[in-house]
C-alpha cells in the first residue's frame, strides 16, 4: 500500500512540475509577440536641456537597448535656445523645416538594430530638425522606429507629419510622451508595441 502511496506522489509531482513548465513556456511565448522580444534595440536621443536624456537613459535600461545620444556638431548654448527670441538659433531652425543641423556622432552598425526609439524634446510643436538628419544618415527600411519626446506642456502636435518622410521606408509607432513616466508604466508600454 505504501508503494502505491509513494508511486501516486511521485506520478503527482511530475505532473506538477511539468505543468509549471507548460504554464513558463506559455507565459514566455505571449511575451514574444511584441516588437521588442529577440530583436536588437536601440535607443538614441536628442537632449538639449537633459530632461530627454533622463528619459531615454531609463527607456534603454527598461527596454535592455543600446543608448546612443545625437550631439550636435555645435553644441546649443541658452541663448540658442530661447524661443522669445526670433533670432535664436532654434527659432531659425524650427522655422525652416528643411533645416538640418549638423551631428559630431554617428551610430556604428546601425543595420545591427530591428528596432530605433527616438526621443527629443518638443520644439515649435515638433521633433527639432536635428532629429530628421538623425534619420536622414541610415537606411531604416524596415526597422521599427518608436519617437518618444519631453514636452514643457505640449504634445507631439504634427510631428510625425515632418518625421516619416525622413525615414519612408520604416516601420513607425505613434510618439509617446515619457514625462514622469516610472520604470514600471513604461515597462508596460513596451510591451503594448
Amino acid at each position: 500500500m505504501k508503494k502505491i502511496f509513494y508511486i501516486l506522489a511521485c506520478m503527482m509531482t511530475g505532473c506538477l512540475a511539468l505543468c509549471t513548465v507548460m504554464t513558463a513556456n506559455a507565459q514566455d511565448s505571449k511575451k514574444n509577440d511584441n516588437v521588442m522580444n529577440n530583436k536588437k534595440t536601440l535607443v538614441a536621443y536628442f537632449s538639449a536641456t537633459g530632461t530627454t536624456m533622463e528619459a531615454a537613459s531609463k527607456l534603454a535600461k527598461v527596454a535592455n537597448a543600446d543608448l546612443h545620444e545625437i550631439i550636435p556638431e555645435v553644441p546649443y548654448t541658452p541663448a540658442d535656445l530661447n524661443w522669445r527670441d526670433k533670432s535664436s538659433r532654434s527659432t531659425v531652425e524650427m522655422e525652416n523645416k528643411s533645416s538640418r543641423p549638423a551631428i559630431a556622432n554617428r551610430v556604428e552598425n546601425m543595420e545591427q538594430y530591428d528596432t530605433v526609439f527616438v526621443g527629443y524634446p518638443i520644439w515649435w510643436y515638433i521633433a527639432p530638425t536635428i532629429i530628421n538628419t538623425f534619420l536622414e544618415q541610415y537606411d531604416l527600411t524596415g526597422k521599427t522606429v518608436v519617437p518618444f519626446f519631453t514636452s514643457g506642456g505640449s504634445g507631439a502636435g504634427q510631428t510625425m507629419k515632418y518625421l516619416k518622410p525622413s525615414a519612408p521606408g520604416a516601420n513607425w509607432v505613434d510618439p509617446k510622451n515619457l514625462n514622469y513616466m516610472g520604470e514600471a508604466e513604461m515597462k508596460n508600454w513596451i510591451d503594448s508595441l
